[in-house]
């Protein structure tokens, strides 16, 4: 694992067990993450992002950096949280980078997240050194976003191959679909 300085990162984690909102707190701070915001669960997540968009000033911070959030939660579980974050109108950072975390890591299950436009997941039981991993991806390897009719999320496509002709997936202000605003 690269040495990163995660002093300066803003974390929101959303886990309703007690001891593994624990063990991810402390896990993250060994890594040297500066900030995490813990909640209980989606719902109460939902509402500190909102609160970040509209009082940063009294939450005490300007954005978050990464989300990381248990699947199952009630009564809003990581899904519907997710779900929320890539596409409700006020989501105040659709392009976040999202960890999933979940026991449940059948391929049926990690297809969902993906189609619902999760950046990554990370199975239980993990280890400080998976989740600095993921913290390691996210920041070195930082994946493009989709928008189409049936998907808007990160690019799902990992490996990178010889392309004959032009690479579409490279967008820039030139191509196709791309809306400059100048104010």
């Amino acid at each position: 694992m690269s040495d990163y300085d995660f002093d300066r990162l803003n974390v929101l984690l959303a886990e309703d067990s007690p001891f593994i909102r624990s063990l991810l707190i402390n896990s993250l701070k060994v890594l040297g993450v500066g900030n995490v915001y813990a909640l209980e669960h989606g719902g109460d997540a939902i509402n500190f992002l909102q609160q970040v968009k509209n009082e940063p000033m009294k939450v005490g911070v300007q954005q978050i950096d990464i989300v990381i959030s248990n699947w199952d939660m009630s009564p809003v579980d990581g899904m519907m949280f997710l779900r929320w974050v890539r596409r409700h109108k006020d989501s105040p950072d659709r392009f976040v980078p999202f960890v999933m975390i979940t026991s449940y890591t059948e391929p049926e299950r990690v297809l969902q997240a993906r189609e619902m436009g999760v950046t990554e997941m990370l199975a239980k039981p993990f280890t400080i050194k998976n989740i600095g991993e993921k913290l390691t991806s996210i920041i070195e390897r930082p994946r493009q976003f989709v928008h189409t009719k049936d998907f808007f999320g990160p690019d799902r496509r990992r490996r990178r191959m010889n392309i004959d002709g032009p690479d579409r997936r490279v967008l820039n202000d030139k191509s196709e679909g791309v809306e400059i605003i100048r104010g």
